[in-house]
Protein backbone atom coordinates (compact mmCIF):
# COMPACT_ATOMS: atom_id res chain seq x y z
CA UNK A 1 0.00 0.00 0.00
CA UNK A 2 1.04 3.59 -0.55
CA UNK A 3 1.10 6.36 2.01
CA UNK A 4 -1.29 8.93 0.50
CA UNK A 5 0.77 11.81 1.90
CA UNK A 6 3.78 10.48 -0.02
CA UNK A 7 2.10 10.84 -3.40
CA UNK A 8 3.71 14.20 -4.08
CA UNK A 9 5.89 15.47 -6.91
CA UNK A 10 9.57 16.25 -7.08
CA UNK A 11 11.42 18.17 -9.72
CA UNK A 12 14.79 17.89 -11.38
CA UNK A 13 16.26 21.23 -12.44
CA UNK A 14 18.02 21.57 -15.75
CA UNK A 15 19.64 24.67 -17.20
CA UNK A 16 16.57 26.65 -18.24
CA UNK A 17 13.61 24.47 -17.33
CA UNK A 18 12.31 22.13 -14.67
CA UNK A 19 11.17 18.52 -15.00
CA UNK A 20 8.66 17.11 -12.52
CA UNK A 21 8.93 13.52 -11.37
CA UNK A 22 6.27 11.65 -9.46
CA UNK A 23 7.84 9.62 -6.69
CA UNK A 24 6.35 6.25 -5.77
CA UNK A 25 6.70 5.50 -2.08
CA UNK A 26 6.10 2.17 -0.40
CA UNK A 27 6.10 1.14 3.23
CA UNK A 28 7.69 2.21 5.46
CA UNK A 29 6.52 5.77 4.96
CA UNK A 30 9.36 7.57 3.18
CA UNK A 31 8.06 11.10 3.61
CA UNK A 32 8.03 10.86 7.41
CA UNK A 33 11.69 9.84 7.34
CA UNK A 34 12.80 12.87 5.35
CA UNK A 35 10.16 15.24 6.68
CA UNK A 36 8.54 15.91 3.31
CA UNK A 37 5.17 17.62 3.26
CA UNK A 38 2.15 17.05 1.06
CA UNK A 39 1.33 19.75 -1.46
CA UNK A 40 4.80 21.32 -1.55
CA UNK A 41 6.86 21.24 -4.72
CA UNK A 42 10.34 19.87 -4.11
CA UNK A 43 13.21 19.38 -6.49
CA UNK A 44 16.27 17.35 -7.34
CA UNK A 45 19.69 18.94 -7.40
CA UNK A 46 20.95 19.97 -10.83
CA UNK A 47 24.02 17.76 -10.38
CA UNK A 48 23.18 14.05 -10.47
CA UNK A 49 24.93 11.71 -8.08
CA UNK A 50 27.67 9.55 -9.61
CA UNK A 51 25.71 6.59 -8.24
CA UNK A 52 22.66 6.50 -10.52
CA UNK A 53 20.77 4.37 -8.01
CA UNK A 54 20.39 7.42 -5.75
CA UNK A 55 19.16 10.92 -6.55
CA UNK A 56 19.85 13.95 -4.39
CA UNK A 57 16.61 15.68 -3.34
CA UNK A 58 15.98 18.91 -1.47
CA UNK A 59 12.91 19.97 0.50
CA UNK A 60 12.49 22.95 2.84
CA UNK A 61 16.24 23.29 3.19
CA UNK A 62 16.74 19.59 3.95
CA UNK A 63 18.67 17.35 1.58
CA UNK A 64 18.59 13.58 1.29
CA UNK A 65 19.16 10.75 -1.17
CA UNK A 66 16.14 9.19 -2.88
CA UNK A 67 16.35 5.72 -4.48
CA UNK A 68 16.06 6.19 -8.23
CA UNK A 69 13.60 3.28 -8.50
CA UNK A 70 11.14 5.45 -6.53
CA UNK A 71 11.00 7.87 -9.44
CA UNK A 72 8.36 7.16 -12.07
CA UNK A 73 9.56 6.70 -15.63
CA UNK A 74 7.09 9.24 -16.97
CA UNK A 75 8.15 12.85 -16.55
CA UNK A 76 6.12 15.99 -17.09
CA UNK A 77 7.73 19.35 -17.82
CA UNK A 78 6.71 22.66 -16.26
CA UNK A 79 6.74 25.55 -18.70
CA UNK A 80 7.00 28.28 -16.08
CA UNK A 81 8.71 26.92 -12.94
CA UNK A 82 9.56 30.37 -11.57
CA UNK A 83 5.89 31.37 -11.80
CA UNK A 84 4.82 28.20 -9.98
CA UNK A 85 7.34 28.82 -7.21
CA UNK A 86 6.15 32.43 -6.88
CA UNK A 87 2.48 31.39 -6.80
CA UNK A 88 3.12 28.87 -4.04
CA UNK A 89 5.45 31.10 -2.05
CA UNK A 90 8.10 28.38 -2.29
CA UNK A 91 11.24 30.45 -1.67
CA UNK A 92 13.73 27.58 -1.85
CA UNK A 93 12.39 26.44 -5.23
CA UNK A 94 12.34 30.05 -6.46
CA UNK A 95 16.02 30.43 -5.56
CA UNK A 96 16.80 27.14 -7.30
CA UNK A 97 15.15 28.42 -10.48
CA UNK A 98 17.10 31.68 -10.35
CA UNK A 99 20.37 29.85 -9.72
CA UNK A 100 19.64 27.78 -12.84
CA UNK A 101 19.16 31.00 -14.81
CA UNK A 102 15.43 30.70 -15.41
CA UNK A 103 14.41 34.05 -16.94
CA UNK A 104 13.11 36.40 -14.26
CA UNK A 105 10.90 38.37 -16.68
CA UNK A 106 9.38 35.41 -18.52
CA UNK A 107 5.65 35.49 -19.25
CA UNK A 108 3.13 32.70 -18.72
CA UNK A 109 0.04 32.05 -20.84
CA UNK A 110 -1.77 34.90 -19.08
CA UNK A 111 1.07 37.28 -19.92
CA UNK A 112 2.02 37.54 -16.23
CA UNK A 113 5.48 37.54 -14.69
CA UNK A 114 6.62 35.65 -11.61
CA UNK A 115 6.65 39.00 -9.82
CA UNK A 116 2.95 39.42 -10.60
CA UNK A 117 2.14 36.05 -9.03
CA UNK A 118 4.29 36.71 -5.99
CA UNK A 119 2.39 39.97 -5.45
CA UNK A 120 -0.96 38.30 -6.15
CA UNK A 121 -0.24 35.65 -3.52
CA UNK A 122 1.04 38.07 -0.90
CA UNK A 123 4.40 36.32 -0.68
CA UNK A 124 6.55 39.23 0.46
CA UNK A 125 9.75 37.18 0.81
CA UNK A 126 9.35 35.98 -2.78
CA UNK A 127 8.70 39.52 -3.99
CA UNK A 128 11.80 40.79 -2.18
CA UNK A 129 14.00 38.18 -3.85
CA UNK A 130 12.55 38.93 -7.30
CA UNK A 131 12.96 42.68 -6.84
CA UNK A 132 16.62 42.13 -5.99
CA UNK A 133 17.26 40.58 -9.42
CA UNK A 134 19.05 42.70 -12.04
CA UNK A 135 16.81 44.02 -14.82
CA UNK A 136 13.58 42.94 -13.10
CA UNK A 137 10.60 44.37 -14.98
CA UNK A 138 8.42 46.18 -12.45
CA UNK A 139 5.59 47.34 -14.69
CA UNK A 140 4.87 44.45 -17.04
CA UNK A 141 1.17 44.34 -17.89
CA UNK A 142 -0.48 40.98 -18.46
CA UNK A 143 -3.24 40.21 -20.96
CA UNK A 144 -5.77 41.90 -18.68
CA UNK A 145 -3.55 44.96 -18.46
CA UNK A 146 -2.78 44.34 -14.79
CA UNK A 147 0.67 45.00 -13.33
CA UNK A 148 2.16 43.52 -10.13
CA UNK A 149 1.04 46.73 -8.41
CA UNK A 150 -2.55 46.16 -9.58
CA UNK A 151 -2.41 42.64 -8.13
CA UNK A 152 -1.04 43.71 -4.75
CA UNK A 153 -3.56 46.55 -4.43
CA UNK A 154 -6.49 44.35 -5.44
CA UNK A 155 -5.52 41.63 -2.96
CA UNK A 156 -4.98 44.20 -0.21
CA UNK A 157 -1.30 43.52 0.52
CA UNK A 158 -0.22 46.95 1.74
CA UNK A 159 3.30 45.80 2.66
CA UNK A 160 3.88 44.63 -0.90
CA UNK A 161 2.32 47.79 -2.37
CA UNK A 162 4.73 49.83 -0.25
CA UNK A 163 7.66 47.68 -1.36
CA UNK A 164 6.78 48.04 -5.04
CA UNK A 165 6.36 51.80 -4.73
CA UNK A 166 9.74 52.08 -3.01
CA UNK A 167 11.29 50.41 -6.06
CA UNK A 168 9.70 52.91 -8.42
CA UNK A 169 6.67 51.09 -9.78
CA UNK A 170 4.47 53.29 -11.95
CA UNK A 171 1.05 54.25 -10.57
CA UNK A 172 -0.30 55.71 -13.82
CA UNK A 173 -0.78 52.47 -15.79
CA UNK A 174 -4.36 51.47 -16.54
CA UNK A 175 -5.60 47.95 -17.18
CA UNK A 176 -8.04 46.83 -19.87
CA UNK A 177 -10.92 48.09 -17.74
CA UNK A 178 -9.24 51.52 -17.61
CA UNK A 179 -8.45 51.08 -13.90
CA UNK A 180 -5.38 52.29 -12.08
CA UNK A 181 -3.89 50.29 -9.22
CA UNK A 182 -5.56 52.86 -6.96
CA UNK A 183 -8.94 52.00 -8.44
CA UNK A 184 -8.28 48.34 -7.64
CA UNK A 185 -7.28 48.92 -4.00
CA UNK A 186 -9.49 46.96 -1.62
CA UNK A 187 -8.42 48.51 1.66
CA UNK A 188 -7.69 51.98 3.02
CA UNK A 189 -4.01 51.35 3.66
CA UNK A 190 -3.28 50.39 0.07
CA UNK A 191 -5.33 53.32 -1.22
CA UNK A 192 -3.51 55.74 1.09
CA UNK A 193 -0.09 54.58 -0.11
CA UNK A 194 -1.09 54.89 -3.75
CA UNK A 195 -2.69 58.32 -3.30
CA UNK A 196 0.42 59.60 -1.56
CA UNK A 197 2.65 58.33 -4.35
CA UNK A 198 0.43 59.85 -7.02
CA UNK A 199 0.40 63.18 -5.16
CA UNK A 200 4.19 63.16 -5.08
CA UNK A 201 4.20 62.61 -8.83
CA UNK A 202 1.83 65.55 -9.38
CA UNK A 203 3.98 67.85 -7.24
CA UNK A 204 7.12 66.75 -9.08
CA UNK A 205 5.49 67.37 -12.46
CA UNK A 206 4.31 70.83 -11.40
CA UNK A 207 7.78 71.65 -10.09
CA UNK A 208 9.39 70.60 -13.37
CA UNK A 209 6.91 72.74 -15.31
CA UNK A 210 7.74 75.80 -13.16
CA UNK A 211 11.46 75.27 -13.71
CA UNK A 212 10.86 75.05 -17.46
CA UNK A 213 8.91 78.33 -17.48
CA UNK A 214 11.58 80.03 -15.37
CA UNK A 215 14.21 78.96 -17.89
CA UNK A 216 12.15 80.40 -20.74
CA UNK A 217 11.71 83.72 -18.90
CA UNK A 218 15.46 83.97 -18.30
CA UNK A 219 16.06 83.59 -22.04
Amino acid sequence: TYCQQCLITYTFSFDHYIIIFKVLFTSPCFCSFFGYYFGVFNYFSSSIQSDTNWWKGTCKGKTGLIPSNYVAEQAESIDNPLHEAAKRGNLSWLRECLENRVGVNGLDKAGSTALYWGCHGGHKDVVEVLLSQPNIELNQQNKLGDTPLHAAAWKGYADIVELLLSKGCRTDLRNNENKLALDMATNAQCASLLKKKQAQGIVRTASNAEEYLDDEDSD
